[in-house]
């Protein structure tokens, strides 16, 4: 199993699509935030606002992409 971290690295490089593979089955909210990442960089903003609410989060813009992957690598790091 990986961990967040994991999927994070895999989001920083570009691979969206084995971190939505690796995040599909956790159910925290962080790993909702790191889901709804993974289809803002699909370009499936709908889906990507599924799991931005299910983790509590407002939908940013598409090109706020990075620097959501900054936020959540930054709170995974302080928790």
């Amino acid at each position: 199993m990986s961990t967040l971290t994991d999927v994070i690295g895999l989001l920083e490089s570009g691979d969206w699509q084995t971190a939505h593979r690796l995040v599909q089955k956790d159910s925290s909210p962080q790993g909702c935030w790191a889901h709804g990442i993974a289809h803002i960089m699909e370009g499936d903003m709908r889906n990507a606002g599924h799991w931005y609410g299910r983790a509590e989060r407002e939908l940013p813009e598409a090109s706020a992409v990075d620097q959501e992957i900054q936020l959540l690598k930054q709170q995974l790091a302080s928790d």
